[in-house]
């Protein structure tokens, strides 16, 4: 790329497109527009945080996972998980440094409620078989999502996805692994796991997002898809994952919790009862059911290694 300086910002963002489309990734001192900047910004950030914050709902069961096995299986899922989140925070923190941000500033957003994370871990893990949708249904959707976007015109990201989806993948076979035990368990075991899908299936369809900015009032899926950070809808994302995931859970002799559910051949896609995209929103905004309960434990660790950042200063 020819130098940029004193060129018009109309020139600029035309040198930018032509790059992005020809699939030459950007990189953090490269030049970029404010609207790609800010659309990383809230993305990579809300991404890290979720990791963070998910890994929260499986911690609660280390202490109470049925064997060793387990136990050391869901201990190293949680420590994978704040991995993840680090390496996001700090592929943020980049994009945020000309704008005099860090990553502190990224927890206290997150504490005050300024930065989201996804809807499914604000929500109860109450039994062994929610710690098992957890790694099978969740991580497999999380794994729909960010392999959408391994080929990010953003360097940066699109490398870190490339390492976090190959553990994500472990994440969904121990996932997995769960709920075949469970399956092939006792009658209560079954019965365990068949409300856990009950439980989980609002969430999971809302996992992917709304299908419309109409929904939520926001075009950061078309902003995304513009800028070629990904390449499919919420909507195709969720479809996918309906194929995937509809038959496997058929196959195990299990329901889905939807009577309409079903795959319209003309159309080629399929038919679902939609979540209420309200209770959504609410999530969301720290008001479901275990919200408050995982930021105040995030809270308690943000002050207890305040020392921690004051050394390092």
């Amino acid at each position: 790329m020819p130098s940029i300086e004193g060129q018009t910002y109309e020139t600029k963002l035309q040198q930018f497109i032509e790059k992005i489309e020809s699939g030459v990734k950007i990189e953090a001192d490269d030049w970029m527009p404010d609207e790609y900047r800010q659309a990383l910004i809230k993305l990579i950030s809300m991404h890290g945080m979720s990791e963070i914050m998910g890994a929260l709902p499986e911690k609660e069961w280390v202490p109470k996972a049925p064997s060793l096995r387990r136990k050391l299986g869901i201990m190293a899922k949680v420590q994978d998980e704040m991995g993840h989140g680090q390496l996001l925070l700090r592929v943020t923190e980049d994009l945020m440094a000309p704008l005099g941000k860090n990553r502190e500033s990224l927890m206290i957003d997150l504490l005050n409620g300024d930065l989201k994370f996804h809807n499914v871990f604000h929500m109860e893990a109450p039994t062994w078989a929610d710690a098992g949708i957890i790694g099978w249904l969740v991580d497999g959707a999380a794994i729909m999502t960010q392999t959408n976007m391994l080929n990010a015109s953003y360097g940066p990201y699109s490398r870190a996805l490339h390492r976090i989806c190959a553990e994500e993948v472990f994440h969904a076979q121990h996932g997995e692994s769960i709920i075949m035990a469970l399956a092939e368990g006792s009658k209560q075991q079954r019965e365990m796991l068949q409300a856990a899908i009950n439980r989980w299936w609002p969430s999971l369809l809302m996992f992917f997002g709304p299908a419309t900015a109409a929904t939520t009032g926001t075009s950061k899926q078309d902003i995304t898809i513009k800028y070629k950070i990904r390449t499919k809808t919420n909507e195709q994302l969720r479809q996918d994952f309906f194929t995937k995931y509809i038959p496997r859970i058929k196959s195990l002799g299990l329901t889905v919790p939807d009577d309409t559910l079903r795959f319209d051949q003309e159309k080629g896609q399929w038919e679902y009862a939609q979540p209420d995209w309200n209770e959504f929103k609410k999530i969301i905004s720290n008001r479901g059911p275990k919200s408050q309960n995982r930021l105040r434990l995030r809270r308690s660790a943000f002050d207890h290694h305040a020392w921690v950042r004051e050394a390092l200063r």
